[in-house]
């Protein structure tokens, strides 16, 4: 007997204009699935764990790809790659950490292809939910990776009601960071929202990691200049050098004059459902000469409340050091 491992069926509908997609996405709500690059969707359907009525292609919408130059900043459209995030010349000149964070995703072969907000919008990485286990965040009632005998070396350390599942994606953090706004399209019009809205963590919505309504699209991403030239830093530390995610990450953006830090801001992936803002760094920093002192003090301040897992603990020195060391090498 031969055994076919195929994908569930579904309608494949490959719009050519946005007006066309959203019309789609009103259509079919839950049922339809919206893909991009589709690194992550067709792991998805292989493995049965989403089975859509409907998958509406956008790859060949042409107004959602490239970055523009705006009034007071930049506008990246959400099917732009993570190729050409990371050598744009714009990008590399004002915000060079998201093209430092885009060069760290996975592999070439995946960051020409794969998009930015294919990358920020991925669903969460548990294998226990992955493989299709009814935990909660699949509409169960159990977290398999919060048991005593699990396995959640990669998971939170704040912020756990009920799912201990972390945000995946490397370019989170920067816009973040960058105070960046997420533009979200329906057949009903626009709404923007902040980067740090726009990722929700599951006491808001345990079934989903982002604010996007079934019926929405990520068209654009909005990046003012408040952070234009600031000193920029992003480090991974993975399991992997390439085609892993994080363990965990960082990024910062100080703003320093006569060497006082008049402003940072530092965010931190792999350590929650959502990236976190520390804001404390900025209150340890502010109005201060960064020295080494200084900077492991910001460090130790950022792990207050984490409360690890079993097979989790090493991620708070971790995320200590990488704070530590986004603070002192960016001043």
């Amino acid at each position: 007997m031969i055994v076919k491992d195929m994908m569930p069926s579904f309608e494949l509908y490959q719009p050519a204009s946005l007006q066309d997609a959203l019309e789609l996405t009103d259509q079919f709500g839950a049922d339809g699935w919206v893909m991009a690059g589709g690194n992550d969707s067709l792991a998805w359907f292989k493995d049965r764990v989403k089975r859509p009525v409907a998958v509406i292609d956008i790859t060949g919408i042409a107004e959602l790809k490239g970055v523009r130059e705006t009034a007071d900043g930049i506008e990246i459209g959400a099917l732009t790659t993570l190729t050409e995030l990371e050598r744009h010349p714009l990008i590399r000149e004002r915000f060079r950490i998201l093209a430092d964070a885009a060069r760290r995703v996975a592999s070439p072969q995946i960051r020409n292809n794969g998009t930015i907000g294919g990358n920020v919008a991925q669903d969460a990485r548990c294998w226990y939910y992955r493989y299709g286990l009814p935990c909660y965040r699949a509409g169960g009632n159990t977290c398999y990776a919060d048991t005593p005998e699990a396995m959640n070396r990669e998971h939170a350390l704040f912020d756990a009601d009920r799912c201990v599942a972390v945000t995946p994606s490397d370019t989170a953090p920067v816009l973040v960071v960058l105070e960046a706004a997420m533009l979200l399209s329906s057949a009903g019009g626009e709404r923007t929202l902040k980067a740090e809205d726009f990722f929700i963590g599951p006491s808001v919505d345990i079934t989903r990691m982002t604010a996007r309504e079934p019926n929405e699209i990520l068209t654009a991403i909005r990046i003012p200049n408040s952070w234009a030239g600031a000193k920029f830093y992003f480090e991974k530390v993975a399991d992997r050098q390439s085609w892993d995610f994080p363990l965990v990450n960082v990024a910062s953006a100080l703003v320093v004059s006569d060497g006082v830090v008049e402003r940072a801001r530092v965010a931190c992936g792999g350590v929650a459902c959502t990236p976190r803002l520390l804001a404390v760094v900025d209150d340890v920093v502010r109005g201060k000469a960064v020295d080494e002192e200084l900077a492991q003090l910001a460090g130790q301040s950022v792990t207050r409340g984490a409360r690890p897992l079993n097979y989790n603990h090493f991620k708070v020195p971790l995320m200590q050091n990488l704070v530590m060391r986004a603070v002192r090498d960016a001043a």
